[in-house]
């Protein structure tokens, strides 16, 4: 099944969207992206969402939202449905619980509870990482890859290629790891450190992003800056320019 087109995460461009949300989509899309992924802001908004895609011809075949904390996370599944939603991501879950076995156990009991409700919505679920999932090793072992091996078969996950190297571990030996299991991957680039300005356009910082690509060939690029000193649009224009242009040359 062919992965999809290469997508971006709308957090990089928040600031602009909360100004001109069918302006900012339609830059995007002049800039050759047909796919996008919304953060949590969509749950609030998802009719001027829904809006703005078909008014752009743009799609939002995934997107994050933060409902393991939730105790009712039925909004966010129908938002996501409602603006033509496949997978649904939570972002981030920082925790105390991925300092121990038992502790990775109770999330992947929270995620494979989202996974079941968010199929009644015709959704799959994913997880995305940061850092701390990485720096976390209860046993040796750094606690991401403990909790894809206690996740329902359903549950994708989201990869942050760049998190996971902040975090001390090798993204491509990480995804070759991890196999069918990641289906999206953030594409970034930077000085592998937590200062989210120091971000750069994808081929421009300290990451090996062509052996990033090749250790995940069945998975969505979806690039991202967290931050970015210039301009995020522009930077976002080197970035997909230079993923297509690697993905190009491995025949692909």
């Amino acid at each position: 099944m062919p992965r999809g087109p290469v997508s971006v995460q709308l957090y990089s461009v928040r600031d602009r969207l909360s100004e001109d949300l069918e302006g900012t989509l339609q830059r995007l899309a002049d800039l050759g992206f047909t796919s996008v992924e919304p953060y949590g802001a969509f749950v609030v908004g998802s009719d001027a969402y829904v809006a703005a895609l078909a008014n752009t011809g743009l799609s939002a075949p995934s997107a994050h939202a933060g409902v393991l904390t939730l105790d009712d996370p039925s909004p966010a599944f129908e938002a996501a449905r409602a603006i033509g939603v496949r997978t649904l991501i939570d972002p981030a879950h920082r925790t105390d619980d991925w300092e121990s076995i038992d502790g990775v156990a109770r999330i992947a009991e929270r995620i494979n509870r989202a996974a079941e409700q968010a199929r009644e919505y015709g959704l799959t679920f994913g997880y995305h990482n940061h850092w701390w999932e990485l720096e976390a090793r209860p046993n040796g072992t750094p606690a991401l890859e403990l909790l894809a091996e206690r996740l329902d078969d359903s549950v994708v996950l989201e990869v942050d290629t760049y998190w996971v190297e902040v975090g001390g571990v090798s993204a491509p030996d990480l995804l070759a790891r991890l196999g069918d299991r990641v289906q999206l991957i953030h594409v970034k680039d930077g000085d592998k450190s937590r200062d989210v300005k120091a971000q750069q356009p994808a081929g421009e910082g300290a990451m090996d992003i062509p052996a990033v690509l090749a250790a995940a060939p069945q998975a969505v690029r979806v690039l991202e800056f967290d931050d970015y000193a210039g301009d995020t649009v522009d930077g976002l224009a080197a970035s997909l320019a230079y993923v297509n242009t690697v993905d190009a040359g491995s025949g692909e």
